[in-house]
């Protein structure tokens, strides 16, 4: 499953950060080969998408960095299409409220797909209840926490050390001791590496 993630990063010749820390250092696989995957990846040429094929290319980036299916992402868009504002701004408001992102925002998690693993595997909490569904969307006021017990997990273990180096975005508050978070404010002025204009287009046909 690893080396599928770095071939579809590979593919659309981009950074998406989906292995955590190895994303970080010289063993990623967009640093070691900046081409595509294949027998003819160094020769092959980038050709320039049409606008169709740039649309497909962003929503591929939002499902791989997101963990989510098409299906969730038309369901996304349609709620925010229906909500007050810019539909584009409440898209990435709606994934980045996701718990999956959420986990991963408070630093509890290397990357969105460990973030994933941690809830389904019942470690995180919701206002003290555990929930298991990474696409749960979190309110404001929500406390997010390890479960109590799972943090002498030795990967939780570790992860604590890095919480306690690390800034969450404005919009989440973070006690670094107890390993809890709460979401304080809705996600305003997200800055996406993505066109996520492109994704509202291919979605409005």
């Amino acid at each position: 499953m690893p080396q599928v993630k770095e071939k579809r990063e590979r593919s659309l010749g981009v950074h998406l950060n989906l292995k955590g820390e190895r994303c970080m250092s010289p063993k990623c696989a967009v640093v070691r080969k900046p081409y595509p995957p294949g027998m003819h990846g160094k020769k092959r040429v980038r050709k320039s998408p049409s606008e169709f094929g740039l649309q497909i290319r962003e929503k591929q980036k939002f499902k791989l960095t997101y963990g989510v299916d098409e299906r969730n992402l038309k369901n996304i868009f349609e709620r925010a299409a229906k909500a007050k504002g810019s539909s584009a701004s409440k898209v990435l408001e709606f994934l980045e409220r996701r718990l999956e992102s959420v986990v991963f925002r408070l630093g509890f998690a290397p990357s969105p797909a460990a973030a994933r693993k941690l809830i389904v595997h019942g470690h995180i909490v919701v206002d003290g209840q555990k929930v298991r569904s990474p696409g749960y969307l979190v309110s404001v006021g929500e406390a997010i926490a390890v479960r109590a017990g799972s943090e002498k997990k030795v990967n939780l273990a570790k992860r604590k050390e890095d919480v306690a180096k690390y800034e969450p975005p404005p919009w989440l508050s973070l006690d670094k001791e107890k390993m809890e978070g709460k979401l304080v404010s809705l996600p305003a002025d997200t800055e996406s590496p993505f066109e996520v204009g492109l994704l509202v287009e291919s979605f409005s046909k």
